[in-house]
């Protein structure tokens, strides 16, 4: 029996397989109701920017949150934490079904729901993550971190499809009924689970000044090893120029083909996803984690550059399917080194900062996404000079200001990541930073 197995037969290894399940049932009815309302947004206003101003109140929210947020996960057992943010998800989803099921939703509603729904959401990546250090041995971080991003991709092959179709027969109260159902079943998985406790908990009476004082030791631990700041501020770096496309890629595929052609495009590319994820969970990643993570980091930024080359729904297929299959291994590997080498009993609040930090400049992202597009890129394309002197990279007809965009941002992923790996303190992180003991319990005599 090999060691993955007997380590699901465990009491561990049945939670976190039972919490999983839980998330990807959540994760999908969530990338439902995204993409549902990006459409709705879209097709209601025709604005790249107002579509920019929804996603950003759906994310800076939980930016600011975050170090309170890790702070707190490291105080309390990180599945009530975890039901915390769940909860508070579902209530935001509740609230906008309210307004849609009324005939009163209006875009600013979208703005406070979202921002309500975000404030949880600061809790979720930190408690899920050092949950998992606890129920997962060290050889198995990889995998385990395969799982996590197969339970999201998962969630992304059919909700798009799903959500196109529901947006145009039904509306988007069937979205969100069917998304707040997903919270309640993941909210139950957690019910009935227990998830052991790091070694030193924080304790003390709470204070906001207690709680930033904690906040500055998840940002210390970080500061103090070289290697891993200059990752985390790769990852912001390449963060932000990659969540371009979270904006542009539905206005894109829109001016290319139709909502329904739009979300089958999405689902299926995110097989791409589901592929990578896959690779991570069997494989497990090779002892170069390093290598590993910037392989995926380098495939991204290629694979992103192509998506806007010509006018053609199959390329953007293609490309941004490539772009998928690479984010899962550097992800799962970026997942797995944090999780060797941070003491579990700061987990919540480094995830914390990892969070803040490295998707710190998305929200700025996706406004620039927005803006650029519209009041840039796509009038740079109204006049013929411009268009015919840039068509030989990008061809000619439609969203191809949105194109051009994109194919810059895809380039630049790919010169960080290319600069970043060139850097000593990368390629020594390993040697630099030992990694913890192994913290899972029950596996740590197998």
């Amino acid at each position: 029996m090999s060691r993955i197995d007997y380590y699901l037969k465990t009491q561990s290894g049945r939670t976190f397989t039972l919490v999983w399940v839980g998330q990807l049932v959540s994760t999908t009815g969530s990338a439902m109701t995204r993409f549902g309302l990006a459409i709705w947004v879209y097709t209601e206003t025709g604005s790249t920017t107002q579509l920019a101003f929804v996603v950003l109140a759906g994310s800076l929210p939980s930016l600011l949150m975050s170090p309170f947020a890790g702070a707190l996960i490291d105080r309390w057992d990180r599945r009530i934490a975890m039901i915390i943010a769940d909860t508070g998800a579902a209530l935001g989803t509740l609230g906008i079904a309210v307004l849609v099921g009324t005939g009163t939703l209006e875009m600013w509603h979208l703005y406070g729901a979202l921002a309500f729904s975000s404030v949880f959401g600061a809790f979720q990546f930190p408690a899920y993550s050092a949950a998992t250090t606890l129920l997962v041995p060290k050889d198995q971080y990889t995998r385990a971190a395969g799982m996590v991003q197969l339970a999201g991709s998962i969630g992304l092959v059919g909700a798009p499809a799903l959500a196109g179709v529901l947006v145009v027969s039904s509306g988007l109260m069937a979205i969100f009924v069917i998304d707040f159902l997903t919270f309640a079943i993941a909210v139950g998985t957690l019910m009935f689970v227990t998830f052991p406790n790091p070694d030193a908990p924080t304790k003390g009476r709470i204070t906001p000044a207690s709680l930033l004082r904690e906040a500055k030791a998840g940002l210390d631990f970080v500061t103090e090893h070289r290697g891993l700041l200059m990752l985390l501020l790769t990852f912001g770096a390449v963060n932000f120029a990659f969540s371009f496309q979270g904006v542009l890629l539905v206005p894109l595929l829109l001016q290319l083909s139709s909502e329904a052609t739009t979300g089958v495009v999405i689902s299926i590319s995110a097989l791409g996803l589901v592929a990578g994820s896959l690779l991570m969970s069997v494989w497990g990643g090779s002892s170069n984690r390093i290598r590993d993570l910037y392989v995926g980091l380098v495939v991204m930024g290629i694979g992103l550059s192509l998506v806007g080359l010509r006018p053609s729904v199959l390329l953007v297929l293609v490309a941004i399917t490539i772009t998928h299959f690479a984010l899962p291994v550097a992800a799962s590997s970026s997942q797995a080194l944090w999780q060797a080498k941070t003491p579990p009993g700061i987990q919540g609040r480094v995830f914390a900062v990892r969070q803040m930090l490295a998707i710190g400049a998305t929200p700025l992202a996706f406004l620039f996404a927005g803006l650029l597009a519209e009041n840039a890129f796509q009038p740079m394309f109204e006049s013929g000079g411009i268009r015919d002197a840039l068509s030989w990279l990008v061809g000619t007809g439609d969203a191809r200001g949105i194109g051009l965009l994109v194919v810059i941002v895809g380039v630049l992923v790919t010169a960080v990541s290319i600069v970043s790996w060139c850097s000593p303190a990368i390629r020594n992180l390993d040697r630099d930073v030992p990694d913890i003991a192994d913290t899972a319990h029950e596996t740590a005599d197998m």
